[in-house]
């Protein structure tokens, strides 16, 4: 609807003759709901239909000057040749605008950029699922597993440099081993594995080995690091279940350092056993007419470590660790050579040997008994102190393992055998009870009496 500047009430433009709409009555809205004005001039009273407000100016016209791009003098759209005009509703009503009759678009086509760009975007989310899966399954070049590893050179830079005669420290005396990387840690440190073939015990097996980030700090480049022999339970073969980033036993070390509770180790993990256990351990010993594990533990691990790393010269740089029966073989070291080792954490181990393959070597499974070895280095005089941390579950599996336990702290806990032990609510027989408990305890324990680094 429009005005003339008298106010007389004008008929809108329609094209082609047409007429508008019938108008509903003032104050209904369309669909025949009666109600208020929506608006009301300056006053609040409204203004009759087909006036303007007060003041004679039209609604919705031009204040002053130009009207707007695309409407007549008095502020309504004016009609073109593409866009008919439609009729704009009256004061207080409300009604549908014409619409021209709608025609279905076809549809567009994507553009060839979009497309390009869709297609990259797919080819990169594939690449990266692709490169996530060869990592995972260790395929280089998304992976360095299997490629060398070198943990730093000694100070000097040849192995068996020249060093102070009174120093504490072993600088490698031939680090030939060739050791390739099992798995890389999130502080870049490194797992790596080596096959050794054992001089004294005859055997040749994996041995795993992991330094910590300090190993290779310039700070510590004339240092000798402390070496823990971790020990698994089970067969131990053809893996040692520490060698993994599962257990976290390697961050773990890292981060009980950083909390002072620990020393900052070396770790070792050779086999435990020569070959699969078929129900059968070989209790980390000499059985006659077996391999040598006992040996190979005790003397050809520790050369390898000594030759490869900067290392500690006296026992006070020397611990065991293990689980189950690598509890068992760690308690059994220490007790049997303690002029060599200072200390073991034992988690649910095993107190006698136990296997099948003793049978008929009475003499010899004495020797390698730890109630038979604790009670000789108590009656020896001048025995060298040694240091037990004992941990054990509530909910073992097996249910004499902490009576056994806590009945070997009793008996065997004077002279030169230092022992603790903590028993773990609602702990079980398995390395994921274990590994989160040595830092409650055990860890300090044993670190608080050993050396490292030192030079």
């Amino acid at each position: 609807m429009s005005y003339s500047p008298d106010g007389q009430y004008q008929p809108p433009y329609r094209p082609e003759g047409q007429n508008p709409p019938p108008r509903p009555p003032y104050g209904q809205q369309q669909g025949g709901r009666q109600g208020q004005p929506q608006y009301a001039p300056q006053g609040g009273r409204p203004q009759p239909y087909g006036q303007p407000p007060q003041g004679g100016q039209p609604y919705g016209g031009p204040q002053q000057g130009r009207p707007p791009y695309g409407q007549d003098q008095y502020g309504y759209e004016a009609p073109t040749q593409a866009q008919p005009r439609f009729e704009q509703p009256g004061y207080g009503q409300q009604y549908d605008r014409y619409e021209p009759p709608y025609e279905e678009e076809p549809p567009r086509r994507k553009s060839k950029a979009k497309k390009w760009i869709i297609a990259g975007v797919s080819v990169l989310a594939l690449a990266g699922i692709g490169a996530g899966v060869m990592a995972y399954l260790d395929i280089p070049p998304f992976s360095d597993k299997g490629e060398a590893v070198s943990f730093g050179k000694p100070a000097g830079g040849e192995a068996g440099g020249k060093q102070a005669a009174n120093s504490k420290m072993s600088m490698p005396t031939n680090p030939t081993a060739q050791f390739k990387n099992a798995s890389t840690l999130s502080d870049g440190t490194h797992v790596a594995v080596t096959e050794l073939d054992g001089k004294k015990s005859g055997f040749k097996g994996k041995v795993w080995v992991w330094a910590p980030k300090e190993y290779n700090d310039p700070k510590f480049a004339k240092s000798g690091f402390p070496v823990m022999i971790a020990l698994p339970g089970g067969a131990g073969y053809p893996v040692n279940y520490w060698m993994g980033t599962d257990l976290k036993l390697q961050a773990s070390i890292s981060k009980w350092y950083s909390e002072g509770k620990s020393k900052p180790f070396i770790l070792a993990m050779p086999v435990l056993n020569p070959e699969p256990d078929k129900g059968i351990y070989w209790d980390g010993s000499d059985i006659p007419d077996q391999p040598k594990m006992g040996t190979w533990l005790t003397d050809d691990v520790p050369d390898l470590m000594r030759e490869n790393f900067r290392t500690i010269k006296s026992r006070d740089g020397w611990a065991f660790m293990g689980s189950s029966t690598g509890g068992f073989a760690s308690l059994k070291a220490v007790l049997k050579y303690p002029e060599k080792f200072k200390a073991a954490i034992c988690s649910g181990p095993d107190i006698v040997p136990d296997s099948p393959l003793w049978k008929g070597h009475d003499k010899e499974k004495a020797e390698n008994n730890p109630e038979v070895l604790a009670k000789q280095l108590i009656d020896k005089k001048g025995s060298p102190d040694v240091y037990l941390a004992f941990q054990v579950g509530d909910n073992e599996s097996n249910k004499k393992t902490l009576p056994d336990v806590q009945k070997f702290v009793a008996t065997y806990t004077k002279g030169p055998i230092h022992t603790t032990l903590r028993v773990i609510p609602g702990g079980e027989h398995n390395a994921k009870t274990y590994v989160p408990n040595m830092g409650e305890g055990p860890i300090e324990f044993i670190s608080k009496v050993m050396e490292g680094p030192v030079e």
